[in-house]
């Protein structure tokens, strides 16, 4: 009776085991293990995602709503409500703060679109020049990668010692060795300080274009262009009919990229010329930041960042669906 007993409760437990909603079971529970485990290792960093940007973004907004001056700086969340004064103020051409953030816009969309297409052109340029191999071509590739590696206040300071009247390197060479200009340059103030700032800019920003563009020259078969030089193509036909429509995903991508970062960059021209920017480098980055802390009106300057964000989304949704649009049609 005992063995008859045991054989039952083995035949059991056999059973259980072999019986599809037993194997289910376990299965499901490591099923969602496994797709609940890439949410688990992200949460790190979505919770500093929300504390970092999301939250100091949703605060910005509610103070552009709030007549938030130095004298409520010590708590702000007392500071009354003023609507859409704020954005009224800082649409208001007519009035000097509305037409000073406007001059401040368009002397900003000429300089980051000046700054954008040089540092696309010279990183382009240099990322063809170092697709042949030839003897020192990896420290040239390093040596580009410099000014990109460079934290930017040692970079930008530099030029700012480099800039300098009586004892710049610029106007020493410029005047003292080779006689371009009548007398030394003020290149931080006055009409020159935007031509400062946009070589500082382009100084920057063409090594990040030369590394995505020659990243970008590895996926193009080098079968191509043999076949284009059996058939006649010059190095100008070459580039134009090979080189550029291969590059034009990585070039849509980098033009957004350093679209964003150049219109944003507030480090650059606060590093070059400080709190106040000469009229012809006032970029808007700047001007907002002047608006907050130097004018002490907090309200208007969140107000003036909210319709800068509101542009570039813009921008951004209309450049996306202009280069899909694009896409689609040479696909096809």
């Amino acid at each position: 009776m005992t063995t008859t007993t045991a054989s039952q409760e083995a035949g059991d437990r056999t059973v259980r085991k072999n019986s599809p909603g037993a194997a289910r079971g376990p299965r499901r529970t490591g099923r969602i293990k496994r797709i609940g485990l890439p949410y688990l290792l992200l949460l790190p960093a979505l919770i500093l995602e929300l504390l970092v940007h999301l939250v100091p973004m949703v605060i910005g907004i509610v103070m552009s709503f709030k007549a938030l001056t130095q004298f409520y700086i010590r708590d702000w969340g007392t500071a009354p409500w003023s609507g859409l004064d704020n954005y009224k103020v800082s649409v208001d051409f007519d009035a000097p703060v509305g037409k000073a953030l406007l001059d401040s816009f368009f002397l900003t969309i000429g300089f980051t679109l000046l700054s954008v297409g040089l540092c696309w052109l010279i990183g382009t340029a240099a990322a063809i020049c170092m697709q042949d191999a030839f003897r020192g071509r990896g420290l040239l590739r390093a040596l580009f990668l410099v000014p990109y590696a460079l934290p930017v206040y040692a970079a930008v300071i530099t030029w700012v010692f480099m800039f300098q009247h009586d004892n710049g390197l610029v106007n020493h060479v410029l005047h003292d060795q080779l006689g371009i200009t009548d007398k030394p340059s003020f290149w931080l103030i006055g009409d020159n300080a935007f031509y400062a700032l946009l070589t500082v800019s382009v100084w920057k920003g063409w090594p990040f274009a030369f590394l995505i563009v020659m990243a970008g020259l590895q996926n193009i078969p080098k079968d191509l262009y043999e076949a284009a030089a059996l058939d006649g193509a010059g190095v100008w036909q070459q580039i134009r009919r090979i080189t550029l429509p291969s590059l034009r995903p990585v070039n849509q991508v980098l033009i957004l990229v350093l679209f964003l970062w150049t219109f944003n960059d507030f480090n650059t021209p606060y590093v070059l010329f400080g709190k106040s920017a000469p009229p012809s480098a006032d970029l808007i980055s700047v001007h907002i930041y002047q608006t907050s802390f130097v004018s002490w009106n907090f309200g208007t300057g969140s107000a003036m960042s909210v319709l800068l964000l509101l542009f570039l989304l813009v921008v951004t949704g209309v450049y996306l669906l202009l280069t899909s649009r694009g896409r689609k049609t040479a696909d096809v």
